[in-house]
């Protein structure tokens, strides 16, 4: 069974060679590796030449945002399982896809997902906070609640089924992508309790002020979108738990 996973990257060239060794570090083998590149200008794709073998695909010209690049990425793969593994990202260690791929052998299963960590600047062993996902139904996106996204595989066939990311969207295109998910009539998910993936504070989703009030104007639209309902009390009611995570960590 091959496995794709898809890396979105602009301008990292201080971590996405980690990022890429952590998916070439995996102890199963059968992985198909997906770069696409915006274009970059900083040497970030020089740097990983040598990671890169003639079984994987690496694109790089101008595109329209990480989700338009996660578009593409999809659309050139050619694995049965897709997961994405962003550039400022690494795994948890080298057991995960075959931990992953272990479950879909299980061919009822079309998507699996787990939990990640977050780390403070450059030091991978620096882990400020720890988020739990929470499982995959209407009520818990209607609260705010989501599996982390790169901590997810689904089936190619869902993708087929459902579509891509909708790049009408900044940075919650992927809360979006669930709520068309959690509609989908054979969704048959399945949850892995341990952190799959490290995550580098200060992506897109946990930039700062102005970028969460981005964010949850953003999720309030894909639920009406996709109507489920919620309102902004039940959405911004998650942040006291996060708050007392990160006091705790």
């Amino acid at each position: 069974m091959k496995i794709s996973i898809i890396t979105a990257t602009y301008n990292r060239e201080k971590s996405l060679r980690r990022a890429i060794l952590s998916i070439n570090n995996q102890s199963y083998k059968n992985i198909e590796k997906l770069v696409i590149d915006g274009f970059s200008t900083d040497g970030s794709i020089n740097s990983i030449h040598d990671l890169i073998s003639s079984n994987d695909f690496l694109l790089s010209e101008p595109d329209n945002g990480i989700y338009d690049a996660l578009n593409k990425g999809i659309k050139h793969s050619t694995g049965q399982i897709i997961g994405f593994l962003h550039s400022d990202d690494l795994y948890e260690d080298k057991n995960v896809i075959s931990n992953v791929a272990k479950v879909f052998s299980n061919s009822d299963i079309n998507v699996v997902y787990g939990d990640v960590s977050f780390f403070q600047g450059t030091n991978i062993n620096l882990i400020k906070r720890k988020y739990s996902s929470d499982k995959l139904t209407k009520e818990n996106l209607a609260w705010g609640k989501m599996p982390a996204h790169p901590a997810v595989f689904i089936r190619r066939e869902v993708y087929e089924a459902i579509g891509h990311f909708n790049t009408d969207f900044q940075i919650a295109a992927d809360y979006d992508f669930l709520c068309r998910l959690v509609q989908y009539k054979g969704l048959n998910s399945f949850y892995i309790p341990s952190v799959l993936v490290r995550m580098q504070l200060g992506g897109a989703s946990t930039a700062g002020i102005r970028n969460t009030i981005l964010l949850n104007k953003e999720v309030h639209k894909a639920l009406k979108m996709n109507d489920i309902y919620s309102n902004y009390f039940m959405l911004l009611s998650k942040y006291p738990s996060k708050l007392l995570q990160f006091l705790r960590s």
